[in-house]
């Protein structure tokens, strides 16, 4: 039985903008009030997907979520007909507004986390949305997610969709963008890597600057809930350094795949423990281990930031090679450029780089990474998803004509008070449904 890792990234949805809501995401905050382009967002993201399917890696998409969220504004007070709602928003509590209209879920990394069958007791893939409680405007994602991951991944005999964990910032959880399987292949057992910034309940350092959103208590609680085991799980604390200094989810600062951790030496606390956790307990399942560290030197911390090196994918091709996809910022950041030339120039894991233009996500602070949830999938499993959620020519042509239909080429802060972009919004996840085979996912469908 064959089995693969599929890439299922956010579809950008409609209300694509800039409202400088992520306090701790460098970029989010440099662009706050900047105008938006919804219609190349959602373009630049569909053609990073369809160029990794041509390449033969399987790759999935995930819809957007209804925004603005009319639920969210009736829950804060704001009563009358939905464009009432709007208007009242918009003259009381503009920030309010922004909030309920954020398209922020087009960043699938944190949705959930994911745990492979080969890991899990009952032999089913397990997925535990996020409910990314650190922030309001993505604290009412996981609900829909929940639905959509329902909705996708619906045989309950292959797959299990938890609940989110409670919305405490005890048990902040930010989904994959701190989460990692290392393994040998993968539809062997594996060990899954999850990375926190502090603890509610032990001591140790943590951020001065800006928040850490994943709580050691919301890491553990994953691994418990999908029925990890000791041997199949390591802990690491992020470097609260790095985290005051942009680096608000680990995958800013680290990705890795298979065998191979690719970060920054200032990625952890105590990294050598880390790295030699990580060591054992892979090769307890017959796997190696090679860890890829970027000296400072080289490559600061702050070039990491602006450039979302590490904000990467890491992907095997069928042959046992991988190649890291990047954004185009690292072709633009001469220290990165010429570390990513001496990488693939010299013997090691990754033997190519590939750049995508994703410049309106990363005007957010989102890069590759971001955009993808990665799914573990033996043939059966995938036979069970969706069958109309595959990246292939003809979703590709209909998604690229939907979007062509449907989306504004420029989303000014102010233009979010426009009541007919709910009306837009809604159309168009309408017939997205169809064309994905969804049903009614949506609370206006419903």
């Amino acid at each position: 039985m064959k089995t693969l890792e599929a890439n299922f990234d956010g579809l950008v949805g409609p209300t694509h903008n800039y409202a400088g809501l992520s306090f701790g995401n460098v970029a989010s905050q440099k662009n706050e009030h900047s105008v938006a382009n919804p219609k190349a967002a959602a373009r630049q993201g569909l053609r990073k997907m369809k160029r990794l399917a041509d390449l033969g890696f399987a790759q999935g998409v995930l819809p957007p979520q209804e925004r603005p969220s009319i639920r969210l504004l009736r829950e804060l007070g704001f009563s009358g007909k939905d464009a009432e709602a709007i208007a009242k928003a918009a003259k009381e509590a503009p920030e309010l507004l922004a909030a309920a209209s954020s398209a922020s879920a087009m960043w699938t990394a944190n949705a959930a986390t994911v745990s492979p069958s080969a890991d899990t007791p009952d032999r089913r893939v397990h997925f535990t949305p996020a409910n990314l409680c650190s922030k309001l405007h993505r604290a009412i994602e996981h609900e829909a997610t929940h639905r959509t991951l329902g909705a996708i991944f619906a045989d309950p005999s292959h797959f299990m969709v938890h609940e989110a964990l409670p919305g405490t910032p005890a048990l902040g959880d930010e989904g994959a963008a701190n989460h990692t399987r290392f393994c040998a292949q993968y539809g062997a057992r594996g060990v899954e890597f999850f990375v926190y910034g502090r603890s509610e309940y032990r001591h140790g350092p943590e951020p001065k600057r800006f928040p850490a959103r994943q709580t050691f208590e919301a890491s553990r609680a994953v691994a418990q809930r999908h029925g990890l085991t000791e041997d199949t799980v390591v802990f690491a604390q992020q470097n609260p350094e790095v985290i005051d200094a942009g680096v608000f989810h680990n995958d800013v600062i680290a990705v890795g795949n298979r065998t191979t951790l690719f970060c920054h030496e200032r990625a952890f606390v105590e990294r050598k423990g880390v790295y030699d956790e990580l060591r054992a307990k892979l090769a307890k399942h017959d796997a190696a281990f090679d860890v890829i560290e970027v000296p400072d030197a080289q490559v600061s911390v702050a070039d990491a930031v602006s450039s979302y090196l590490f904000n990467s994918q890491l992907l095997s091709r069928a042959d046992g090679s991988q190649i890291l996809v990047v954004p185009q910022e690292c072709r633009e950041n001469p220290r990165v450029a010429i570390y990513l030339d001496e990488l693939v120039a010299k013997p090691g894991p990754i033997g190519e780089v590939l750049t995508f233009d994703l410049r309106e996500s990363m005007k957010n602070g989102g890069g590759p990474a971001c955009l993808r949830l990665r799914v573990v999938l033996d043939d059966a499993e995938r036979a069970a998803v969706a069958p109309g959620v595959w990246i292939n020519d003809a979703l590709f042509t209909r998604l690229d004509a939907w979007i062509e239909k449907h989306y504004r080429d420029r989303l000014a802060p102010q233009d979010l008070t426009d009541p007919t972009l709910l009306v837009e919004s809604r159309t168009a996840l309408d017939e997205l449904t169809q064309i994905l085979g969804l049903g009614s996912l949506y609370d206006f469908q419903r």
